[in-house]
C-alpha cells in the first residue's frame, strides 16, 4: 500500500520546524521563560527538536516535557476497555513559563482540549500556546494553533500520518485515503 501523497519530505519537515522556532521567538521576543510540553506520541520528538532548535538560536535551555492526554478524553469510553496510559513528565514549574503545547496534527480541537485541561492540573502557566507540524481543518472545537509547519485541507475520508526518525525511522507527512487503510 502507498500514500496518496508525500505531503512533506524529511528537508520540507525541518525547514517547518525552523520557521516555527523563528516564529516562536518572534512573537515571545525570544526564549527567555519558555517551556515546550509534546503530546503523547509524535508531539514529543517535535518538541524536542524546536526545544534544541530554540536554544541554538536564543542560547538557553528551553525545557522540555511530555503529556499524556489519554484520561482526559472526551472520548476514553468508545477508545478502548483498558486505555494505554502512558507517563507524563513535566520537570519543571509551570508558574511564570510561558508553555507551548506541541503536537503532530491538529484536526478536530479534541486532543488540544484534552491536553488544555491535562496541562491545567499541573499548573498554572504564564501563558498557553499551540504548535503543531500540520493543522488538516475539520475543526469541532474553537481551537486554532499559533504556529502551523503546514495547513493542509483535507477530506474527512483521509488520514494524515506524521512519520518522525524517533518513532518511525524516517520524516515524512503523508495523506492516505482511510479506505486504503482497511
Amino acid at each position: 500500500m502507498t500514500p496518496k501523497a508525500t505531503i512533506l519530505t524529511a528537508d520540507e519537515v525541518r525547514r517547518a520546524l525552523t520557521r516555527i522556532a523563528h516564529e516562536i521567538i518572534e512573537r515571545n521576543k525570544g526564549a527567555e521563560n519558555l517551556a515546550l510540553i509534546g503530546v503523547h506520541t509524535r508531539g514529543i520528538p517535535l518538541a524536542r527538536r524546536l526545544a534544541e532548535k530554540l536554544s541554538a538560536l536564543e542560547g538557553v535551555d528551553v525545557p522540555t516535557g511530555m503529556l499524556d492526554i489519554t484520561l482526559y478524553r472526551d472520548d476514553l469510553s468508545e477508545v478502548a476497555q483498558q486505555p494505554i496510559i502512558r507517563e507524563t513528565q513535566v520537570p519543571f514549574d509551570l508558574r511564570d513559563r510561558r508553555v507551548i503545547l506541541v503536537d503532530d496534527v491538529l484536526y478536530t480541537g479534541r486532543t488540544v482540549r484534552a491536553a488544555l485541561d491535562a496541562l491545567i492540573d499541573l499548573g498554572r502557566p504564564a501563558g498557553i500556546q499551540l504548535a503543531v507540524l500540520v493543522d488538516r481543518g475539520h475543526r469541532e472545537l474553537p481551537i486554532r494553533a499559533d504556529y502551523v509547519g503546514k495547513n493542509l485541507p483535507t477530506a474527512a475520508s483521509e488520514v494524515v500520518k506524521v512519520k518522525l526518525q524517533e518513532t518511525d525511522g524516517v520524516d515524512s507527512v503523508e495523506l492516505w485515503d482511510m479506505e486504503a487503510l482497511r
